[in-house]
């Protein structure tokens, strides 16, 4: 089992989940965190550090479609292990449904 990050995360960027995770396997796009599944340690302590309630763990349902694409964007994006301040208008997105569809971006976010 693995954590992932799902579409709350999308505008928010929120970092908390980035300074408690204990083998640093999030990875950074441009609006967006992802979390590497296979290095992932199933310790769980990023999920309650996130405001936006955007972490989960993989066995809840529906989320096969996320899992794929934390894998695939961990593979492109860089590492990330320092919090970083959340977007400007982070708690204007915090719960807006249909972020994916409409704002995700595949671009690279700073890393580290």
């Amino acid at each position: 089992m693995a954590f992932v990050v799902a579409d709350d995360c999308i505008k928010c960027k929120y970092m908390d989940c980035v300074e408690v995770c204990p083998v640093d396997c999030f990875y950074e796009g441009a609006n967006m965190l992802v979390i590497h599944p296979d290095e992932c340690i199933d310790c769980g302590v990023c999920e309650p550090e996130c405001p936006a309630d955007a972490i989960k763990p993989d066995t809840e349902p529906d989320l096969e479609s996320w899992l794929k694409l934390n894998a695939d964007y961990a593979q492109n994006w860089p590492n990330v292990t320092i919090k970083r301040e959340p977007a400007p208008d982070a708690k204007e997105w915090d719960g807006k449904p249909g972020k994916f569809e409409a704002y995700f971006s595949p671009e690279a976010g700073e890393g580290d």
